[in-house]
């Protein structure tokens, strides 16, 4: 009777065990943030089902995406992944905002969301950079206005090969719009960098805001860069990263 006793506690905890184990791994769920700029959405998407079963995607768009920085529902997602180039936002928005962020939500940013709130200073410093439409002044330093170019073939260079984010990938030739002049924060850590002479040198860096990690991106602008699968790569590991790495 002992020994069928003392089985049985140890099914028992073995089975308990096991149950707060599967319990305690659930996919990462990450709330894409779109608005103020067109996209390819069935090639978007598309990637965003390859990042595998272990990450999960819903995608909101601006205005009504701010109702996802409300206190009640930043539990609804593990990670933010901006896709936007909004520029409209109120005081009470920027506060909730930036505040989500700072208390330790992940943040990866991709492409043109670099473009966003021309007006909120605070985001650049969310993000670690900045394009400007227009002349601006940063910390005494005068930018002219970026510039782009679409559709070219260019070298991304792994700046940082033992970085999570950069793990396993080797410099790759991307198809895709470049940015020029555009600010980037003292202070990031640069994972890649081109040489190629229509874009900003860094392509892509790591920060923190607060208590979140950050991950920023140049790269993302249509199919063809959807379709890289060392873009993927890269996506599906800052996602990754940014999460190991919240508080």
């Amino acid at each position: 009777m002992r020994k069928i006793f003392t089985y049985s506690i140890l099914l028992l905890t073995l089975l308990l065990v096991n149950s707060s184990g599967a319990l305690a791994k659930h996919p990462i769920r990450i709330m894409v943030v779109t608005g103020g700029h067109n996209y390819e959405k069935l090639p978007f998407d598309e990637m965003l089902s390859s990042l595998g079963p272990d990450i999960t995607s819903q995608v909101v768009e601006f205005p009504a995406a701010y109702d996802q920085f409300l206190p009640e529902n930043r539990s609804n997602y593990d990670v933010l992944v901006f896709y936007h180039m909004w520029q409209k936002i109120t005081p009470e928005q920027e506060k909730l905002f930036s505040e989500t962020i700072r208390e330790g939500k992940p943040l990866v940013v991709l492409h043109h969301s670099i473009c966003a709130f021309d007006e909120w200073p605070e985001y650049w410093n969310i993000i670690g950079g900045k394009y400007f439409h227009k002349p601006t002044t940063v910390d005494g330093k005068e930018y002219a206005a970026c510039t782009y170019i679409h559709d070219l073939k260019y070298m991304v260079n792994i700046t940082k090969k033992k970085h999570p984010v950069t793990k396993g990938i080797k410099d790759f030739e991307i198809f895709d719009e470049t940015y020029k002049g555009y600010y980037v924060a003292l202070g990031v850590v640069p994972i890649l960098t081109t040489t190629e002479k229509s874009s900003q040198p860094i392509i892509g860096w790591t920060s923190k805001y607060g208590k979140a990690r950050v991950v920023t991106f140049q790269c993302g602008h249509a199919a063809p860069t959807f379709q890289n699968e060392n873009f993927r790569k890269l996506l599906k590991q800052a996602i990754e990263w940014s999460y190991q790495g919240r508080k």
